[in-house]
This record gives C-alpha cells, sequence and structure tokens, in this order.
C-alpha cells in the first residue's frame, strides 16, 4: 500500500483551498454570486469579509486550515493503511 506524503498533501491542500477562499472572496467583490458562501465562511475564518483585505486574510486562513487537515488527513491514512 503506498504511503501519503503528509508534508505535501497538506500543502497541496492548503494552496488549493486557499486559493479558492481567495477566489470566491474575490467573486463576492466584484459581483453578488458567493454571497451566501462568504457569509458562512465568514462566520468560520475571523476577518474574511467581501472585501479585496478580507479575501486576502480567507485565503491565508484557508491556507492554514486546509494544509493542517491535509496534514492530519494523510496521516491518519498511514496509520489506517497499515
Amino acid at each position: 500500500m503506498a504511503k501519503l506524503d503528509a508534508k505535501a498533501f497538506g500543502l497541496a491542500c492548503g494552496i488549493i483551498w486557499g486559493a479558492l477562499m481567495f477566489i470566491m472572496g474575490m467573486a463576492d467583490v466584484y459581483s453578488t454570486w458567493g454571497d451566501r458562501f462568504g457569509s458562512v465562511m465568514a462566520s468560520v475564518y475571523i476577518g474574511y469579509s467581501p472585501t479585496i483585505v478580507g479575501s486576502i486574510i480567507g485565503g491565508v486562513w484557508g491556507f492554514i486550515d486546509a494544509g493542517i487537515g491535509g496534514a492530519v488527513l494523510a496521516w491518519l491514512y498511514n496509520k489506517f493503511a497499515k
């Protein structure tokens, strides 16, 4: 059974989710698309708002959150795959 590299998986998850948080924030800035997603994420991530700075803050929070979550997920997978 192949093992997952926890650091690489965590980094990949963090980059993807952080970028998506930023993109969704910017979509909310320039249109009404993603309003509900933005309000839910604002309740999860401190400082996230439909502004340019808020989108950057959401991207950073998303990177940290998904990076840690991805690393834990890969670690658990490796433990259970034995």
